[in-house]
Order: structure tokens, then C-alpha cells, then sequence
């Protein structure tokens, strides 16, 4: 409920708080608010009295004539104000990266987390907490891993184009990839530090694009080294053609 007496204890305890809070239209042509405290008794009492509603906030405003139409309003539009977040998607990691060889395993992994946002929604202070749920891999050349709940972890350099982990690719040709990540965020929320709800749905985001670029290796036997003969077969002053 909603005390709109502001009552912090018993009955005749009133908040200063609420003398002091201002609670403006949010909107042109709508009233404004109501200082309120809300709070909060155990659903086993079947009429509670005074003593059995305990503060669960301190003053805040309140701009509607029932406690659980603001909740049911703000439960209707939350996937879509969740899906508005500037919630950042990460980057997709690749080892080793720009190059990898062909054949080889190329490790994949992601850097995003669990990322946390405060609103205020129809006068209420709301608390969203955005979560990565799984992740998709599109590799570039028509292969995808996903959705799986597997973010990846980097690897060794010792490890680069000899370890298989969960998020490794294998490139069966030569050329230019454009890799991205896609990771579907869950998330809750929860209105004047009330208990966390579930988000009914879920916000997929894609990582920029990374050029992963395939080379194969050629084996020869030549006489000199290349700091010997730097325009040597596979040396950097070598031509090409």
C-alpha cells in the first residue's frame, strides 16, 4: 500500500520527508503527484492494522489514485523501456586476431556482463538489471555456434591454433570474415526498492563486426635465413608472384 499520510511509524509519526518532497506533473495536462510512503504486511493478515504495515521506502511520489494501478502500468510498458537501455553489447574477441590459419582453431570469446540502470517511470524510481542469458556466434562463413549459455574465455598465446575450447572455430578456407556475436539479455526490475521481478521477454544485441583474416602456410627448404638473405623465400623482402 501507499500511505498517503506519510506516516514512517505509528499513525501520528509523520516523515519530514514528505513535507519537503515536490512531486510535479511528469507530463503536460496530468496532475501531479502525491507524497507517499510505501508499505508493505504480511499477506497471512487478513485485515491488517497500523502496527502490521511496516515502511518498505521513505517519501516518494506517487501519480495515481491506486498503489496498484501505477505497478500494473509500469509492469505494461517495462520490456519496452528495457529495451531502450544503452546497454552495451560487448565486444566479440578472437585468438589469435587479425590472423588466424586456416585449419586451425580459432578461439572466440566475449567481453559483456550483468549491467544494472536506474529509471524513474511514472514518478517511481525503478531499478533494471540487464543480464547476458546466451550467445549466438555467426563466424562470417555460413557457420553459427549458438544459442549457447558459453561466453568464452581467452586462452594462452601458447595455446593459439592448437586448443579447441567450447567457442573455437575452425576456417576451411583462405579470405576475409566478418565475425559478431549476438547475446540475448534477460532482466529484472524492481520499483521503489521493491522485491526484483522478471522482465517478461528479451533484448538481443549484436557486437560490431570483427575481420577475421584466414591465411593458409606453405613449407620449403631454403639455404639462407632471413637475416642472411632478407629477399629469401617466406622472408619479409621476398616477391611475391
Amino acid at each position: 500500500m501507499a500511505d498517503t499520510h506519510c506516516r514512517a511509524d505509528g499513525p501520528d509519526t509523520k516523515d519530514p520527508g514528505c513535507d519537503a518532497l515536490e512531486c510535479p506533473a511528469t507530463e503536460a495536462n496530468t496532475e501531479a503527484g502525491t507524497p507517499v510512503i510505501w508499505k508493505e504486511a504480511p499477506k497471512a493478515i487478513t485485515n491488517p492494522g497500523w502496527t502490521d504495515w511496516i515502511p518498505v521506502t521513505g517519501p516518494t511520489c506517487l501519480y495515481a489514485a491506486q498503489p496498484e494501478n501505477v505497478l500494473a502500468n509500469i509492469a505494461a510498458r517495462i520490456l519496452n523501456d528495457f529495451q531502450q537501455l544503452p546497454i552495451n553489447p560487448g565486444t566479440l574477441q578472437a585468438q589469435p586476431f587479425p590472423h588466424t590459419l586456416k585449419g586451425a582453431p580459432t578461439n572466440f570469446y566475449t567481453t559483456t556482463g550483468e549491467q544494472d540502470f536506474n529509471l524513474t517511470i511514472l514518478g517511481q524510481a525503478v531499478h533494471l538489471t540487464a543480464t547476458p542469458a546466451n550467445y549466438t556466434y555467426a563466424f562470417g562463413d555460413g557457420t553459427t555456434l549458438g544459442p549457447t549459455p558459453a561466453a568464452g574465455y581467452p586462452i594462452p598465446e601458447t595455446e593459439w591454433l592448437n586448443t579447441q575450447t567450447r567457442t573455437s572455430h575452425s576456417y576451411t578456407e583462405t579470405g576475409n570474415y566478418q565475425a559478431t556475436l549476438t547475446t540475448s539479455f534477460t532482466g529484472t526490475y524492481s520499483v521503489n526498492n521493491g522485491p526484483p521481478l522478471p522482465i517478461n521477454g528479451t533484448l538481443n544485441l549484436t557486437t560490431p563486426a570483427q575481420t577475421i583474416q584466414v591465411w593458409k602456410t606453405q613449407r620449403a627448404l631454403v639455404a639462407d635465413t632471413c637475416q642472411e638473405n632478407p629477399n629469401s623465400w617466406g622472408c619479409p623482402g621476398a616477391k611475391s608472384g
